[in-house]
Formats: structure tokens, sequence, C-alpha cells
């Protein structure tokens, strides 16, 4: 069992950049393959990045070439730098797990997810 603690999120304004961190506790993370969602109040939560566990990154086409998904075993911590920001990026951002080797794009897919974190872009 691995529990996640997201930090990060504050408000920004268009076009800056920022540095979300997923902290994990527990068993060790490089059994996890991880993702990063995002979700508006009323919408779908929805992917927008995920490493496996060999360091294969994915990425929704809204955030790619702007966001970079990274891990650090060592540290336990999964990262998210999203650059180029726009209004359409806030959100509440929540990173997930799950014991396999690669990622899925699905929330479904995941087991274990942190509380989240607020990112708000003001235009």
């Amino acid at each position: 069992q691995v529990q996640l603690v997201e930090s990060g999120g504050r408000l920004v304004q268009a076009g800056d950049s920022l540095r979300l961190s997923c902290a994990a506790s527990g068993r060790t993370l490089s059994t996890y393959s991880m993702g990063w969602f995002r979700q508006d109040p009323g919408k779908e939560r929805e992917f927008v990045a995920g490493i496996s566990r060999t360091g294969s990154t994915y990425y929704d086409d809204s955030v790619k070439g702007r966001f970079t998904i990274s891990r650090d075993n060592a540290k336990k911590t999964v990262y998210l730098q999203m650059s180029s920001l726009k209004p359409e990026d806030t959100a509440d951002y929540y990173c997930a797990a799950r014991v396999a080797l690669g990622v899925v794009t699905t929330k479904e897919g995941y087991t274990y997810w942190g509380q989240g974190t607020q990112v708000t872009v003001s235009s």
C-alpha cells in the first residue's frame, strides 16, 4: 500500500510555470506506475500525464509539449512540471498509483489516490 500527498498548487497567471509534487510513503515507489489527473467541479476526472515503472511517459494531447512528468524513486516523489499555463488548465490535480508495469489513461485503472492540489490560472 502507498499513501500519496500532492503539493505545489497555487494561483498563477497565464503563461507561468508551476511544478507539482507527489510524495509517496509506504511501499517502494518503483513498484508503481504513476499518473496525474485533473478535475474541474462538475466534470469527470481526466488523465493528464503518466509515467511507467520503467520511466516511459504519456501525455494527454491538451498538455503535450507543455507538461513534463518525472519520477525520483530515491526521493519517493513524482513531479509534474507545467509550463505555458492556460486558464483552461485550472483544476484540482490528483496523483495516482497503480501496481502495474504500464500506464493507463482511465481513472479506474488506478488504485491509490492523493487528496489533490488546486491550480488556478488567471488570464
